[in-house]
This record gives structure tokens, C-alpha cells and sequence, in this order.
């Protein structure tokens, strides 16, 4: 079986990762970690979210933050943008801060997008349209984040039609590519496959990523089925930062050290350098106190200190 040669990983941990942490994270630290991610290689980092600091006082300092990158050639900056004033906010700053791709977001759950949101999943997509016409003008790109493509806390298992129907949507309203995500980790391999497969009605292959949370242990087989199936974009977040908010004591991305060491296993080439990326993962735990939530990392650097 013929599987991608190369892959390109965005790591979501200062955005996705983050913002669930209970105790703050100083917009300083929040640089040093994207500096980190950058200088170990990684070419697609999602920064911040402007959102309501009333609904997610972590993403308070989203301006801060962005002033504060030092920017590299070649890499990717995304930020959240649930409604028009987020992007209003993220665009406000001079044109050499602005995020180079904006996210949206839309559920293929619809009790998971009543609960979320208060809205059906078709007026969800709705109201982002405007946003993705304003962000497209500007010469912004347009990601689309689908949540709950194979599970949903409050439904049980999402079919494939669903996803299919959301990303024709998503599709519809101007959006480049989308994140196929396990939003609270239930995917195995045969369920996240026909989900990227009712995907790939609607995007090419180059234009989707998969997003697996490790919740049950099946984020890495569920990356390595959606190679198989030719995809070879994907999100995690250092040192798997990032609980997930419907599953009690559960843990949240896959680590992006874990998805980095099973692909250079495998010959996959990621433009990473796994000992950086494992220095940029202990930052940021030190930071919030606590071990890097990654096997590959506690390995190696067992394996330093002998």
C-alpha cells in the first residue's frame, strides 16, 4: 500500500490546547511556544482564538499574542474566528499581524450543535458566511473544523451522511479545506475512514486533515487509516495538550511528539525535529506544571538521562 511520503502537521496546542487550561498561561509563554513550535520545524501553528474573553478568558490576550510572534517565511499562522467581530478583532491589528487563515467551525451533531451553540448545524454554517466572504476578500484563507465527524457526546455515533452534508456546506460557503475531527475521541479506524470518505465527496484530498483526540488510545491508528486513504495533513498539539471538555478525565489531542515519532518510523517525512519539538512540549508543561502527556517524549527523555 502506497502511503503519503511526506506530511504536514498544524499544531493547534497554543489554540485547542490551551484554551481548556483552568489556570492562566501568560500571553509571553503563549509566544515562547509558538517560537519553539516554528524553530522545531513545524510549518502550520494555530495561535489564538478571538473570542469572547467572557466565554474563553484564555484567549483574552489573542492581540498580544499575535503582535508578539516573531514571524518566519513559510509558516502558517491560524486563529479561531467564531463570528464577525472575532474577525474584525483579528484583522484590527496592522496588516503584518494578521492571521494568514482564519478557522470556522460547525458540528456534524445536531444536538451537538443545539447544546453548543443553540442552533441547527445549516444556520451554524449560516452565520459564518459572512465571515468566510469578508476573511476570502482580504485575501485571508478559510479553514472549516468539523467537530464530532464519528461520535457526539449527546447523539452516540454520527453516519457518514451527516459529515457528507456538513462539509457540502462548508463547501457552499467559500470555505478551502476542512479538519475532519474526533472531537471527543471515540473514532476507530473503519468509523474515521468513512467519515474522511463522505468528506472526499466534497474536497480534494490535499484540502482535508484529520484531527484525532486520544481519549481511547486511537488517535495514532486512526492516523495511520486515513493515510492509508492518502490523506497526509493533520492537527495535534504538543505534549497532547488540551483536555476534552465532555469527557471526564479525559485526555485531549494526540501529541503531535507521539504522530512525529510514528511517522519518521515510518519513513514519512515531516520537516520536524522530534528533539525540539519534545524541548517545546516540556516549555510549555513546566509552564502549567505537569509532565508532557506524551509517550514518545517520556521515552526519549528517559533515554537522554542514561
Amino acid at each position: 500500500m502506497k502511503l503519503p511520503a511526506k506530511v504536514k502537521i498544524v499544531d493547534v496546542g497554543p489554540r485547542d490546547g490551551l484554551q481548556n487550561e483552568k489556570q492562566p498561561v501568560s500571553a509571553e509563554v503563549k509566544i515562547g511556544l509558538v517560537h519553539r513550535l516554528q524553530d522545531a520545524g513545524l510549518k502550520e501553528i494555530e495561535v489564538t482564538s478571538f473570542v469572547s474573553p467572557k466565554w474563553v478568558p484564555q484567549m483574552a490576550d489573542n492581540a498580544e499574542v499575535m503582535h508578539g510572534i516573531q514571524r518566519l517565511p513559510g509558516v502558517r499562522y491560524s486563529v479561531l474566528t467564531p463570528n464577525m467581530k472575532g474577525f474584525e478583532a483579528a484583522i484590527a491589528a496592522p496588516r503584518e499581524e494578521w492571521p494568514d487563515e482564519i478557522v470556522v467551525f460547525g458540528a456534524a451533531s445536531e444536538a451537538f450543535s443545539q447544546k453548543n451553540i443553540n442552533c441547527s448545524i445549516a444556520e451554524s454554517i449560516e452565520r459564518f458566511a459572512p465571515v468566510v466572504a469578508a476573511a476570502r476578500e482580504k485575501g485571508i484563507d478559510v479553514r472549516g473544523a468539523m467537530s464530532c465527524t464519528v461520535g457526539c457526546p449527546y447523539e452516540g455515533e454520527v453516519a457518514p451522511e451527516r459529515v457528507s452534508m456538513l462539509a457540502k456546506l462548508m463547501k457552499d460557503i467559500g470555505v478551502q479545506r476542512v479538519d475532519v475531527a474526533d472531537t471527543i475521541g471515540v473514532g476507530t479506524p473503519r468509523k474515521v475512514q468513512a467519515a474522511l470518505e463522505a468528506t472526499l465527496a466534497h474536497f480534494g484530498v490535499d484540502h482535508i486533515s484529520g484531527h484525532f483526540h486520544d481519549t481511547y488510545g486511537q488517535a495514532l491508528v486512526n492516523t495511520l487509516a486515513s493515510l492509508e486513504l492518502g490523506v497526509w495533513n493533520f492537527q495535534s498539539s504538543s505534549a497532547g495538550l488540551g483536555g476534552c471538555p465532555y469527557a471526564k478525565g479525559a485526555t485531549g489531542n494526540v501529541a503531535t511528539e507521539d504522530v512525529v515519532y510514528m511517522l519518521h518510523g515510518m519513513g514519512i517525512e515531516t520537516g520536524i525535529d522530534l528533539d525540539k519539538l519534545i524541548d517545546a512540549g516540556v516549555y510549555i508543561s513546566e509552564a502549567l506544571g505537569r509532565e508532557p502527556n506524551s509517550r514518545a517524549s517520556k521515552a526519549i527523555r528517559t533515554k537522554r538521562e542514561a
